[in-house]
């Protein structure tokens, strides 16, 4: 049985420097930024985290806070400068071309902000690419995504090419080709951000539902507070490529390590606050009408 408390990633004194010279040490890199024009920014710095199995992991930040450089690290989209990021202890940024494709085909997958469909194949086609690329045999790949075409509630779907797609829908195939790969890890850089509140409140509540089901441990990049708060297991404020706070929604809320993280939790505080106010209010009146109550003869 697995052991939801165990750790699954592990990332340790990470750093991407863009710009740097293979060879620069990163602190003298960051020096190097902090001097100015010299071509060189520093977007991860010296983060160290861990995930839990089967949890989501949700990292938030604003605009230029570096949270989709360090989700891509992750697949080595893009290469850190320096730092390990291990999983179930193998290190992935030592990985060199045969292990690294290994590990993109069976041990991860991602979700991105604007789909990443090819246009000229069908919806099932999309879905079952992952699988191509591992050699499996067409039926049975196809079976495969028939099957998860339908957990994501795309049946009669399938020979539908993306343009005749809402983005609603075409997102619900990208998390159906990241989930018929049945990796352990799923990636989502912002994957909602691109939708109407509607249609992103019904992407949350079909994540949370596929989660249920599939128990993955997520990646999940937003710079929504509130779909931070409502996905997230724990979660991270990220500011100029560093961690500033790690911890629940709850505790991030109620107990913000600064003014860069009250600033973001702000509303959501002032939420709460009139929320117990209502509840006072409420339990005020009942004692009241409690006390008539007995009052009378």
């Amino acid at each position: 049985m697995e052991n939801p408390f165990e750790i699954l990633i592990q990332v340790v004194d990470l750093w991407k420097v863009f710009g740097a010279p293979p060879s620069t040490d990163c602190y003298e890199a960051e020096a190097l930024v902090k001097q100015g024009n010299n071509g060189m920014v520093c977007a991860v710095r010296d983060v160290s985290f861990q995930v839990r199995r089967g949890e989501v992991f949700v990292i938030m930040g604003l605009s230029g806070s570096g949270k989709s450089t360090l989700i891509r690290c992750f697949a080595r989209l893009i290469e850190p400068t320096s730092g390990q990021i291990l999983v179930n202890g193998k290190d992935i940024v030592s990985m060199r071309d045969q292990s690294l494709t290994e590990f993109r085909r069976r041990e991860i997958a991602m979700v991105f902000q604007h789909y990443g469909l090819l246009p000229h194949r069908t919806v099932l086609e999309n879905v079952h690419f992952g699988l191509k690329l591992r050699g499996e045999n067409r039926t049975t790949r196809e079976e495969k995504a028939m099957q998860v075409i339908e957990k994501v509630g795309l049946s009669g779907w399938e020979n539908h090419y993306p343009h005749q797609l809402s983005g609603g829908m075409r997102q619900r195939v990208g998390i159906a080709r990241a989930l018929v790969q049945d990796t352990e890890i799923l990636l989502m850089d912002e994957p909602f951000s691109g939708l109407d509140p509607l249609i992103k409140r019904e992407m949350q509540d079909e994540l949370l539902r596929l989660q249920k089901e599939f128990h993955k441990t997520i990646i999940f990049v937003t710079h929504d507070l509130s779909e931070a708060l409502r996905l997230g297991s724990r979660m991270a404020v990220m500011k100029e490529g560093s961690f500033v706070q790690v911890g629940t929604p709850g505790e991030i809320v109620a107990d913000p390590a600064d003014d860069y993280v009250r600033r973001f939790v702000h509303d959501e505080r002032k939420l709460v606050h009139l929320q117990e106010g209502k509840v006072e209010h409420l339990s005020k009146k009942r004692d009241q009408l409690q006390s008539l109550t007995n009052a009378m003869p």
